[in-house]
């Protein structure tokens, strides 16, 4: 492996490409230490102690792989950028003038890039608005100077920080490009799992302190004995994961033979590989948003209510059942949402019939399937299959954080690292990334990284 990351740095073309993919990812990370000018610091510290809207901004920053709490020029992440091309993915399936584009190729790629960036635009206006208005201003976090007599910010600063931080997702929106184009891996990917992974040191540091060397563990100190339970039970996920992420079901294809002169050509035998996971974690990221509309919703209602009519015992229980507790209920909804989820997500993605006409127009078929109708079918039904696996495991790895959390007493932030959202985009860019060198090593006659 050693000799296999000298090769790497030998060849010109490669190193500049990692080099300048690091640099990028290092400006990422500078402006997550920038505040906004407009806010109180030490409000900012005070405010971190609370568990309940540590526990919800820790849920939406892993999301965007933002830092929601501690109000930076990059504090919206780059989830804006993310909900506009997931919106033109899905508009693309049932518009057909997007549709039309997607069939363009590049031209039509290109444009349907130029309509998200514009969409990115609008949906940071609006969510650094309701960001202000409902988390900075809501929570007294307004510096002096900066604010009304009533606590809001003065009209023309609070345009000021709507603006700047508008400016600091489509700034990083150009960074994840650049690294597109002059980089290596997929950049919007590689911004998010370097927001992941930034946050392991201090959820490792944390959980240092919280350590003993004694055998037992006692109240909110962790022993030796739940250390190792926490190491194994991290290598076992990750395993997993890189297992479940890779797992394919190989369909045998065969192509038909060609009588060319005096040539055959074809008639070998290969295989179609559907992924058990095609839907990736796009479930799990749709129903944790789905989630957070009860959870911020509720929320709000139990100060505005009487809390002990009928109403006011309703909107605590809802609150209380998807803010803060998680509890039974909400770990079901949350079950039932990604299996909903990815049979949603691998039914836009995935068409059986555009699939068997491309083995059709190839002269390839499966055998024991007539080619047209009946090896649509026959692929519907096999991915129809292997989705209610992928989707079993999404929801296991998804429920993984709480149950750590609830029954070993480890904080959510430690816990995000054993599934959910984190961990798999962490794994599924690592090995995207890995395939990225290997192309270029190979493409020199090189052995790739994973070969032995």
């Amino acid at each position: 492996m050693l000799e296999k990351i000298r090769v790497i740095w030998q060849i010109p073309e490669l190193r500049t490409k990692i080099l300048l993919t690091l640099v990028m990812l290092a400006i990422y990370r500078i402006g997550f230490a920038i505040q906004l000018p407009v806010i109180d610091q030490s409000a900012v510290e005070s405010l971190g102690n609370k568990e309940g809207i540590g526990k919800m901004l820790e849920t939406v920053a892993m999301l965007s792989a933002s830092q929601l709490q501690d109000v930076t020029i990059f504090g919206l992440g780059i989830m804006p950028y993310i909900s506009a091309s997931i919106i033109f993915q899905l508009l693309a399936s049932v518009y057909p003038p997007l549709e039309q584009l997607q069939k363009e190729g590049e031209s039509g790629r290109k444009k349907i890039n130029e309509y998200t960036r514009y969409a990115t635009f609008f949906l940071c206006l609006f969510q650094s608005w309701f960001y202000i208005e409902s988390y900075v201003e809501g929570q007294d976090l307004v510096a002096a100077g900066f604010g009304t007599s009533s606590g809001a910010l003065v009209w023309y600063w609070k345009f000021a920080a709507i603006m700047t931080m508008t400016a600091g997702t489509m700034f990083l929106m150009w960074l994840g490009e650049q690294i597109d184009e002059f980089g290596i891996g997929n950049g919007i990917s590689l911004l998010i799992m370097a927001g992941i992974l930034a946050r392991m040191p201090a959820a490792g540091i944390a959980l240092l302190q919280r350590s003993s060397v004694e055998l037992s563990s006692s109240g909110t100190t962790f022993g030796v004995d739940k250390l190792i339970v926490l190491a194994a039970m991290f290598v076992a996920v990750v395993t997993c994961v890189v297992f479940i992420t890779l797992g394919q079901r190989r369909i045998p294809m065969q192509s038909a033979k060609h009588v060319r002169g005096r040539r055959v050509f074809g008639g070998t035998r290969q295989y179609l590989p559907l992924k058990v996971n095609q839907a990736g974690v796009m479930p799990i990221i749709f129903a944790s948003s789905l989630l957070m509309f009860p959870m911020i919703i509720f929320g709000n209602l139990t100060g505005v209510v009487d809390p002990e009519s009928w109403w006011g015992k309703t909107v605590n229980w809802f609150s209380e059942t998807f803010g803060q507790d998680q509890g039974y209920i909400y770990n079901l909804c949350y079950l039932i949402l990604i299996y909903f989820f990815c049979y949603f997500w691998t039914a836009i993605t995935f068409n059986p019939k555009d699939m068997a006409e491309n083995l059709k127009n190839f002269g390839s078929f499966i055998p024991g399937y007539r080619p047209g109708k009946r090896t649509a079918d026959y692929l519907e039904k096999v991915m129809v299959r292997i989705t209610y696996v992928g989707a079993g495991f999404l929801a296991l790895v998804a429920i993984i954080p709480t149950i750590v959390s609830q029954s070993l007493g480890v904080d959510y932030m430690i816990a995000s690292f054993y599934g959910g959202t984190s961990l798999l985009i962490a794994v599924s860019v690592a090995f995207d990334l890995v395939q990225k060198i290997d192309s270029h090593l190979v493409m020199r006659n090189y052995t790739g990284l994973l070969e032995k």
